[in-house]
């Protein structure tokens, strides 16, 4: 994704990452007729933009492109053929458009409300509240793919890791990593029921279902971890929870309302889901094995001084990297041998 569109994703659903107690049920809403005098795609974008505006919704020109967009079955507006802008619309894609605005005038992130949003060049199914991917984590993985690309491993060939991720949510990064990776293979782990079902359907859309392990597993309890069926793996990646518990209600509402404050909520610190995979790491890594993560800027310094403190884990923060707007934002770790 180029860097306006992250840019743009960014405003549509609300800075950072977030979550809070579900409220995607539209009950109050009843359908109207069609707005007369409005008849082509042109129209509905100002129409809409203009109600969107005086709403204080995000984006609002945006937000109605996508949608206008979406229902005349395109991904962006400027991607329609030119002599669609201005065609007369159906009564019943009329309505469509009203009822999909409707839900965006309720803050329901965009993503959502089509029902399917872009990571890494695939197209993902996207359900509420299962965590929407981000344009940062899309740089997460392009790292993954610079590493892998310079190394070699026990299948024979650069290019063919067992991955671990942790806490799949969409499937985003596991689907874009098989998509890149042919020779690979992914265990995908999340303890959402909701998560588990949508990587599974995306992984059947993208046809990558026979190279991915898709198990529903709470990766904080230590018995869970003892009864996988398999050895360690080379690579462990995640996006994990990491907002700092006291910014949660600080978060834009299309977060807070809409996605599973689970997947966003880190604790106190944001580390709390972080240092489980660390002090996991010796259990699920492969000698010299490394460990991808996304996290929020305040943490490199606090994830040193946590590996720092426990030599034992014989684990080492190699790298950090900056994502597009500056901020430190990924961490490659790497396990040494004890």
């Amino acid at each position: 994704m180029e860097l306006w569109g992250r840019m743009l994703w960014a405003l549509l659903s609300g800075p950072g990452r977030g979550g809070s107690t579900l409220g995607w049920a539209f009950s109050s809403w009843q359908p109207q007729p069609p707005l007369a005098g409005l008849s082509s795609a042109t129209e509905l974008v100002s129409h809409w933009t203009r109600v969107f505006e005086k709403r204080g919704i995000p984006e609002a020109r945006e937000s109605s492109e996508y949608i206008v967009a979406h229902v005349l079955g395109a991904k962006t507006f400027q991607s329609l053929r030119p002599a669609l802008w201005t065609q007369p619309l159906t009564s019943q894609q009329l309505q469509c458009i009203r009822e999909l605005s409707s839900r965006r005038l309720q803050r329901m992130p965009v993503q959502y409300i089509l029902g399917e949003w872009d990571f890494q060049g695939l197209s993902l199914r996207m359900v509420p509240p299962v965590f929407i991917p981000r344009p940062e984590t899309e740089e997460l993985v392009e790292w993954v793919l610079e590493e892998v690309a310079q190394r070699s491993y026990a299948v024979g060939s650069p290019g063919s890791p067992l991955i671990l991720e942790v806490g799949c949510g969409s499937g985003a990064i596991s689907l874009s990593l098989l998509s890149q990776l042919p020779q690979s293979r992914v265990i995908a782990v999340d303890k959402g029921e909701a998560a588990i079902s949508l990587t599974h359907e995306n992984a059947q859309r993208l046809q990558l279902q026979d190279r991915i392990w898709i198990i529903h597993l709470d990766m904080t309890s230590e018995r869970s971890w003892t009864h996988l069926p398999w050895g360690p793996v080379d690579l462990v990646i995640s996006n994990p929870p990491y907002i700092f518990h006291q910014d949660m209600e600080q978060l834009a509402p299309e977060i807070r309302s809409y996605e599973d404050p689970a997947a966003l909520d880190g604790g106190e610190e944001g580390m709390d889901i972080i240092t489980h995979i660390l002090a996991l790491a010796p259990r699920l890594l492969k000698d010299s094995g490394s460990i991808f993560l996304e996290v929020d800027p305040r943490h490199p310094e606090l994830v040193s001084s946590w590996l720092q403190s426990r030599p034992e884990l014989y684990l080492n923060l190699v790298a950090v990297r900056k994502d597009f707007c500056g901020r430190s934002r990924f961490l490659h770790i790497q396990r040494s041998r004890p």
